[in-house]
């Protein structure tokens, strides 16, 4: 239901990432360091630092924001078609992982 949806944020790579308020939920299950950072999920999608495709899946990018030396908050989004797509998961990481750069600041 479109009440539900969480945020619908525009990314620099032309397509939107959405998310529900209920799969965020889901999230912070496995990602509790996330609870209460929707604004900073937002910011990395918006403006990422820089944005690495999945070695696993083409459709999935990994959009990374520097929080301070040595950490990031990585979020994946899976892109559906031209100019949507949805967040997978979010989480905070000290590593940015292998994959072609797919967009940089």
């Amino acid at each position: 239901m479109e009440s539900d949806i969480l945020f619908n944020v525009q990314t620099p790579l032309g397509f939107s990432v959405r998310t529900t308020r209920r799969y965020w939920n889901l999230n912070l299950v496995k990602h509790e360091a996330m609870s209460g950072r929707e604004l900073d999920v937002i910011d990395a999608l918006q403006n990422p630092d820089e944005v690495r495709i999945s070695r696993t899946d083409a459709e999935v990018l990994l959009f990374y924001r520097a929080e301070r030396p040595g950490r990031w908050i990585c979020v994946l989004a899976k892109r559906l078609n031209g100019d949507e797509g949805f967040m997978i998961t979010a989480y905070p990481t000290d590593a940015i992982k292998e994959g072609d750069l797919a967009w940089s600041e």
